[in-house]
């Protein structure tokens, strides 16, 4: 399922709900998808994994971020990388996140017309 356009404004995406409190911009390709993701206020994202690799960096506000056997609050412009079917978990703080996720290959259950983020 490969993109119908070339260049997207912020406003051509749409927003998807992953979870409650996460909400996904979501642009791809063949191998890689980009996706902005905001996480509300005091909202967790539950521990789970995946084999895609992803990587990103937080664009506002801060989260606690546990991947594998380690734990971080990161903040506007830190960066993570997180290999594949290494177990994560975010909680996003008081002011919520805004975060540039990118996955490869793309995450086909976020793109489905039935969001299935935790089937």
């Amino acid at each position: 399922m490969l993109p119908e356009q070339y260049f997207h404004s912020e406003n051509d995406v749409e927003k998807r709900e992953l979870l409650p409190g996460v909400h996904a911009r979501l642009m791809w390709g063949e191998k890689i998808m980009m996706g902005i993701i905001d996480i509300d206020p005091d909202t967790e994202v539950p521990l789970h994994a995946h084999p895609h690799e992803q990587c990103g960096r937080v664009l506002e506000g801060a989260a606690l971020f546990y991947v594998g056997d380690d734990e971080r609050l990161l903040v506007a412009g830190d960066h993570y990388v997180i290999p594949g079917d290494v177990p994560h978990r975010v909680v996003a703080t008081g002011n919520g996140c805004t975060a540039l996720d990118i996955w490869s290959p793309i995450r086909e259950e976020y793109i489905s017309e039935d969001v299935a983020f935790f089937r």
